[in-house]
């Protein structure tokens, strides 16, 4: 073979290397990404049902209260 042809070759195989390496390392980061989103809202899920959170509302002005308030205050 040509030492053209060997150049070519040579570099579609780095190619094809960095194209296969950065593809695992993406799945691989959006898989991690996706279990901790994942725990998270797990957790956020459980803290909400505790007894001792308030859920706080968006009233008319545009400031959050809680939930059951709805009378204007001054």
């Amino acid at each position: 073979m040509s030492p053209i042809l060997w150049k070519l070759l040579i570099f579609l195989l780095v190619a094809a290397a960095v194209f296969f390496g950065v593809r695992r390392i993406w799945r691989d980061w959006k898989g991690q990404f996706k279990a901790v989103d994942e725990a998270r809202r797990a957790r956020d899920l459980a803290e909400r049902r505790r007894p001792d959170v308030i859920e706080l509302k968006r009233n008319k002005d545009g400031v959050f209260r809680p939930g059951g308030d709805d009378g204007e205050r001054h």
